[in-house]
C-alpha cells in the first residue's frame, strides 16, 4: 500500500489531526531555529549574510533594442 493511499484511507478527522500535527511541528521547528543555530555556534557572521545577500540579489538587464525608449508603448 502507498503513502498516498495510506492517508487517504484515514478518516478526515484524523487527516486533519495529522495537518494540524505537521503545521505544528513545522511552526516550532521555525521558530526555535535562531536558538538551536546559537547554542550550537552555527549563527551566521554579518559578513557571512552580507556576502549571501550579494549572492542573491536579483540582477536585471534589458536584452536585446537598440538602447532607446520604445516610443510604441507611450
Amino acid at each position: 500500500m502507498s503513502l498516498w493511499s495510506t492517508y487517504r484511507s484515514l478518516t478526515p478527522k484524523t487527516r486533519a489531526l495529522f495537518g494540524v500535527g505537521v503545521m505544528a511541528w513545522a511552526t516550532i521547528g521555525l521558530w526555535t531555529t535562531p536558538q538551536v543555530e546559537n547554542a550550537l555556534g552555527m549563527q551566521a557572521s554579518p559578513s557571512e549574510k552580507e556576502e549571501l545577500d550579494r549572492q542573491l540579489a536579483v540582477r536585471i538587464s534589458r536584452v536585446g533594442g537598440d538602447g532607446k525608449s520604445d516610443e510604441r508603448a507611450h
